[in-house]
């Protein structure tokens, strides 16, 4: 039975709506993408009731597994990284008041899973969704590529194990179980740990 997620790039301005149907031999079926978006000049509360409308639709009808998000990181754009977050905060709640489990992802970790690279391009990102999904062409804007990447991280990350691949899996030997961007995924999510560890 194919695990269906939802995958979501949060944004005040343009925020990307994905869902992807994912085997468990890992082959993935892009179900529908899409993007939200609110004005810039629109009062705050318009703008997050506006994206919750359209989360909760989004949900209600695709009725996924699980819900993949960008995790929020920081940058020199301040104001940027407060409405992601406060879009991420929207996001969670209305996954949560459907009971769907909620799984975070930071961008290397998206990169890493579709590419093989935490260094990928915008493009190459592009180009490889389109490579898995069988598409003539990535989905546009970059937003709404951005969400399919992120439910094809979390797809192919319970298609591993059945579940929720770890490091763990690699480290019992599960690693001819894994694609290599699985893997690299994998690696990138250790490090991304120890760097948040040491800190």
């Amino acid at each position: 039975m194919a695990l269906r997620v939802v995958g979501v790039d949060p944004g005040l301005t343009r925020c990307g709506l994905a869902v992807v149907d994912v085997a468990a031999n890992r082959q993935v079926s892009l179900v529908d993408v899409t993007v939200a978006g609110t004005p810039p000049g629109t009062p705050l509360d318009a703008r997050l009731l506006t994206i919750s409308n359209a989360i909760e639709a989004w949900l209600d009808q695709h009725q996924p597994d699980v819900l993949a998000l960008e995790r929020v990181f920081a940058s020199a754009n301040v104001s940027t990284v407060i409405g992601t977050a406060q879009v991420t905060g929207v996001v969670i709640t209305a996954a949560a008041r459907r009971g769907i489990p909620v799984a975070l992802h930071t961008p290397t970790e998206v990169k890493a899973a579709v590419t093989g690279s935490g260094q990928a391009t915008k493009a190459a990102i592009g180009k490889m969704i389109a490579k898995i999904c069988r598409l003539d062409e990535p989905p546009k804007p970059a937003d709404a590529a951005d969400a399919v990447a992120l439910a094809i991280t979390h797809g192919w990350r319970g298609a591993a194990t059945g579940s929720n691949a770890s490091a763990s899996a690699v480290h019992a030997g599960g690693s001819s179980q894994l694609t290599g961007a699985q893997q690299a995924w994998i690696a990138a999510e250790a490090s991304a740990k120890r760097r948040a560890v040491r800190r």
